[in-house]
């Protein structure tokens, strides 16, 4: 899958409200809106349940809240993250889908793309834009899957961690050093933090 990345601007194009022709149910608009946001999210979920996809999972962190997931990724095969494990949280805003879900790795990652805080340069997660970006057609899986490739193939033209783009370019022994280096399994960081 094809990644686009991208540090990109602020939108500029205006988001259409999710609620766009339907009659407010009884408690205002705001409750249509998070009735319908949960709807997409619920059938999201029971797409990743009925049909999963190798490598990449996402559940919501609390049952009875829908808008805060954790996720976990594989690192892809054949690259320096092969075998690797990644947490992520994913929120929700109360726009979804027509606004992208905001996606941190908890999971310390080396990677030209990805910051120390976990923040993620992927064009699919800003705001709509005309160079591309967030579309209510994408899901939660795309969002997953498009991570798991850029794991694999960053960017490092468009770089957060320039030590890492610059790594990634010249001394890839040096960069599959730092990666493991920073990576620390799931189950490690449970220890950690207890």
């Amino acid at each position: 899958m094809a990644n686009r990345v991208g540090v990109m601007g602020p939108s500029t194009t205006s988001t259409p409200s999710i609620n766009q022709g339907a009659k407010p149910a009884t408690g205002g608009s705001r409750a249509t809106n998070n009735a319908n946001v949960v709807k997409r999210l619920q059938s999201e979920l029971m797409a990743l349940m009925t049909s999963p996809t190798p490598g990449i999972s996402a559940f919501p962190a609390n049952g009875a809240d829908m808008l805060h997931w954790n996720a976990t990724v594989s690192g892809p095969a054949d690259t320096v993250y092969a075998g690797k494990t990644f947490k992520l949280t994913i929120a929700f805003p109360p726009t979804y889908p027509y606004a992208p879900p905001e996606v941190l790795f908890k999971t310390p990652v080396y990677h030209p793309n990805i910051d120390f805080a976990g923040r993620i340069c992927l064009s699919i997660l800003n705001k709509v834009h005309e160079d591309g970006g967030w579309s209510a057609a994408l899901n939660t899986g795309n969002v997953l899957l498009s991570i798991q490739s850029l794991l694999g193939e960053p960017n490092p033209a468009s770089p957060l961690n320039g030590e890492a783009a610059r790594l990634w370019e010249m001394d890839r022994e040096e960069y599959a050093r730092k990666v493991m280096a920073r990576h620390q399994e799931p189950e490690e960081m449970e220890q950690t933090n207890v």
